[in-house]
C-alpha cells in the first residue's frame, strides 16, 4: 500500500560526505513528520534527525552540525545530508514517515528497508 525506498549509502573515508534519499510511494493522502534512525552493529536503532510537514526539524545530539534533514513534499521525499563523516556514524540508515493513507483519517508509522553507511579509511 505505501512503500519507503531509500538510496545514497555506500562507503566513505572519515571526513567525508553522503546524501541519503527516501521516496514514499502509494496511496498517500498526506505525510506528518519524516525521519532517520540509524542501527549500528550489536546497538540499539537509535533516532537521527526528523522534520515535520512544515519544515521544523530536530537532530540527535551525536550529528547536531554534521547532518542537515530535509524534505521535498511535491514529491513525498526526505532527505539526510551528512557530511564531517565519523567511523562511530557507521550503521544502517532506516528513513520512517507518519502517513495518512487513503481510506484513513490516522497517520500510520513506515519504514525503509535501510541502506547501509560505512565510514571507513
Amino acid at each position: 500500500q505505501v512503500q519507503l525506498v531509500e538510496s545514497g549509502g555506500g562507503l566513505v573515508q572519515p571526513g567525508g560526505s553522503l546524501r541519503l534519499s527516501c521516496a514514499a510511494s502509494g496511496s498517500i493522502l498526506s505525510i506528518n513528520f519524516m525521519g532517520w534512525y540509524r542501527q549500528a552493529p550489536g546497538k540499539q536503532r537509535e533516532w537521527v534527525a526528523a522534520v515535520t510537514s512544515g519544515g521544523n526539524t530536530n537532530y540527535a545530539d551525536s550529528v547536531k552540525g554534521r547532518f542537515t534533514i530535509s524534505r521535498d513534499n511535491a514529491k513525498n521525499t526526505v532527505y539526510l545530508r551528512m557530511n564531517s563523516l565519523k567511523p562511530d556514524d557507521t550503521a544502517v540508515y532506516y528513513c520512517n514517515a507518519a502517513i495518512v493513507v487513503s481510506g484513513s483519517r490516522l497517520p500510520t508509522s513506515y519504514w525503509g528497508q535501510g541502506t547501509q553507511v560505512t565510514v571507513s579509511s
